[in-house]
């Protein structure tokens, strides 16, 4: 994520690092203010990241790849909108809460073919956003790159290329 932005077309206002003042907020207990989000460290931010987007989002858990995009999703739309599209990309019920059963679709599927789904399920949601024309090129242009970079995390045998092993 960039630096300090405050663009009055983006629904989550003032931002840095990905964290919104909405979300320094709730990690303070109280109404932060943009300075205090233009303030925000990198360290505070990884702090957020790993309370309200690592952790919720079920991530540690996830196979390799799955566990960037499905981070990647929740600091970009949320965790409950992040869990609800990767429920639904591995058939499961989409309640926007990463358990055990959610955990055990993703386990069960190869990493890739989840990737693959869940990023076409990304750009289409933000296809449907009302703000697509301002933000959707950086979006989509967020959703290849991430996609690209958790394939390679997810290893050769989950992108297609089988060793002498598999």
């Amino acid at each position: 994520e960039g630096g300090y932005v405050d663009d009055p077309r983006d629904p989550g206002g003032a931002t840095k690092f990905g964290v919104t003042r909405a979300a320094l907020s709730e990690a303070l207990g109280r109404d932060a203010s943009a300075d205090e989000v233009a303030a925000l460290s990198q360290a505070e931010a990884g702090e957020i990241y790993r309370r309200r987007y690592w952790g919720p989002t079920g991530c540690a858990a996830l196979p390799a790849g799955l566990d960037l995009l499905a981070f990647d999703m929740a600091v970009n739309m949320g965790p409950g909108t992040a869990a609800r599209l990767l429920q639904t990309a591995l058939g499961a019920a989409a309640d926007g809460i990463v358990g055990p059963r959610t955990l055990a679709f993703a386990a069960s599927r190869p990493a890739a073919e989840t990737i693959r789904a869940v990023s076409d399920l990304r750009r289409g949601r933000y296809r449907a956003l009302s703000v697509f024309v301002a933000f959707g090129r950086g979006w989509l242009r967020r959703t290849e790159e991430i996609e690209a970079l958790a394939l390679a995390w997810a290893g050769p045998v989950s992108i297609g290329v089988r060793n002498a092993y598999t």
